[in-house]
Parts: C-alpha cells; sequence; structure tokens
C-alpha cells in the first residue's frame, strides 16, 4: 500500500509511505532535504517509528542534504530507540553519505547500500 505524502516543496521533495513485508513502513525520498521540506519529512518519519515495528529511509533519490535533514534523522533515531524498534537508512547517494560521514549520523543510525538489505537486517 503506497500513501504518497505529496512534494514538500513542488518538483523539490517527495516523500512515500509505503508497507513493506512484515508491516515495515518504507520512506522512499526523493529530492533535496533542506529547511524548506524537512519539517515534513520530520513528521513522516516520526508516525512511522511511532506506529511501525520498523522503518527504513530509502535515501536513493535523495541529491542533497543539509543540517535540518540531519536534525530529521537524528530525532527519527531517538523516536525510534525509545519504543525499541528499529531505524535504518538505505541507498544514500555518495554525496549524501559523505554528509552523514562527516557529523559521525552513520555510526548513530545503521546506514545500507541497497533498499534490500536494509529491509532485510
Amino acid at each position: 500500500m503506497a500513501d504518497i505524502e505529496g512534494a514538500a516543496v513542488p518538483e523539490r521533495l517527495l516523500i512515500t509511505r509505503t508497507t513493506a513485508d512484515s508491516d515495515v513502513s518504507l520512506v522512499t525520498v526523493a529530492g533535496e532535504v533542506d529547511l524548506d521540506g524537512s519539517s515534513q519529512l520530520r513528521d513522516v518519519l516520526l508516525a512511522c517509528v511511532e506506529t511501525a515495528p520498523c522503518t527504513v529511509a530509502d535515501f536513493s533519490e535523495v541529491a542533497f542534504l543539509d543540517s535540518s535533514g540531519i536534525n530529521v534523522l537524528i530525532s527519527a533515531h531517538q523516536a525510534a530507540e525509545s519504543r525499541g524498534v528499529p531505524f535504518r537508512l538505505a541507498a544514500p547517494q555518495e554525496a549524501v553519505l559523505r554528509v552523514l560521514r562527516l557529523v559521525g549520523v552513520d555510526a548513530l543510525i545503521p546506514c545500507y547500500p541497497t533498499v534490500d538489505e536494509a529491509l532485510a537486517a
């Protein structure tokens, strides 16, 4: 089942929420995660980690991530951790992965090279 959240900022960020096997929430993000769209992404991720047994954020189509996006990921991680449920990142592009590594988020939130690997973990 797919639930298209819509464009946070038209043509810049699209968030799609689906349910994968075992009721895992798969949040697919496409575009630029910056101050303009980060609040909508925060809302979607927090809703998922508060209700699903596991949440995977597919970042394969994210071309840009700024500090507001990093804060969203940390908030989602903390919310998931407080519930004792997994929160994982899947398939970040090299530029985004470089930012995640630079600030140490990759050590906090498990990052997987593919969506399938994140779902199977």
